[in-house]
């Protein structure tokens, strides 16, 4: 065997695991919930293409949240793997699938949007909802067919030494193993990380200048914060995950710190919704309605929101006002 659970975690630190496992899940599940129901309700009015992609985003980011809890019985039994052991590559599959959809669907999105500025006529005449829904479908395939290596990894050579049979999940691997998982996660690092890192890098630092020339000060700063949370996501949630990837193909075994990098990755469920947010002033409109709705009132931020997509619309497809 070529690691140890003691190598990787020391006493009381699997609460650290619990901890950011149940802030993710707290504070991911009913954003990405309340993303879910909007994105529903503007594909049953005037769809666009970058709500099929985030559409998707969303559905990536509940599955991760909702398999979440087989990950916080884990963490609280002391990073040994109480559950049926059937259970466990199903939830690390669709846990590693999630991180790497979220990363493929950030580089659509920037594309989407630079195009929509870059070459407004070329882009209106052009049918995007079919392509946008191509697309998410060979993300979703790009993304499974690669992270489908934790089936293989998990019950290819000597079953007999199994990560099921030493209790763990996913945690400890042999040198067979190994062989086969580290170019593969060098590769994951570069096709499902890296290539989308410098399209989205490219999309929006030019999208950034184009705007710069002239636009509203409300429009500079809803694409500043999509910038943002687009670089949050890929720089602190997956960067440092994804160079432990690197890092392992060059020693020729895991890295001691990826299990603590990867900590980082789970709480991208937390920073897509500041992409949904400020994709859009009309996905603006509808959180501030939908929480006001949750919340029994409605904020004065929503109805200024509001009153700019009536100013663009001539009046057409204006948010209802705030009930008194």
């Amino acid at each position: 065997m070529e690691t140890s659970p003691d190598r990787f975690f020391f006493p009381g630190n699997h609460w650290l695991y619990f901890s950011v496992y149940l802030f993710s899940f707290l504070v991911g599940l009913p954003l990405n919930l309340m993303a879910l129901v909007i994105f529903v309700g503007k594909l049953r009015r005037r769809p666009v293409a970058v709500d099929i992609l985030l559409l998707n985003m969303t559905l990536s980011d509940l599955l991760l949240l909702i398999f979440l809890p087989f990950r916080m019985v884990e963490a609280a039994s002391g990073m040994r793997w109480p559950l049926p052991f059937i259970l466990c590559p199903l939830s690390g599959f669709l846990f590693f699938t999630s991180i790497y959809l979220t990363s493929l669907f950030l580089a659509a999105v920037s594309t989407e949007r630079f195009l929509s500025v870059a070459y407004p006529m070329w882009y209106k005449t052009r049918p995007r909802l079919g392509q946008a829904a191509l697309v998410s479908g060979i993300c979703w395939l790009l993304a499974a067919s690669h992270c489908s290596v934790v089936y293989v990894a998990e019950f290819s050579g000597d079953q007999s030494h199994s990560q099921g049979s030493n209790g763990t999940c996913y945690l400890e691997f042999r040198e067979d193993q190994l062989a086969f998982l580290l170019p593969v996660r060098l590769e994951m690092a570069v096709i499902l990380f890296g290539v989308p890192l410098l399209i989205s890098g490219f999309c929006y630092s030019r999208l950034v200048w184009i705007l710069s020339r002239g636009t509203s000060r409300r429009r500079r700063r809803r694409v500043v914060g999509l910038v943002v949370a687009t670089l949050l996501n890929f720089l602190v949630c997956f960067g440092p995950y994804n160079m432990s990837h690197v890092v392992g193909y060059i020693e020729g075994q895991s890295p001691t710190w990826r299990s603590y990098v990867l900590l980082l990755s789970t709480l991208n469920s937390c920073v897509d919704p500041l992409v949904y947010y400020f994709s859009s002033s009309r996905f603006q409109a509808d959180f501030q309605e939908l929480l006001g709705r949750l919340m029994g009132g409605c904020s004065p931020w929503r109805l200024e929101v509001s009153v700019e997509l009536k100013v663009k619309g001539g009046g057409e497809g204006q948010v209802q006002d705030c009930p008194t």
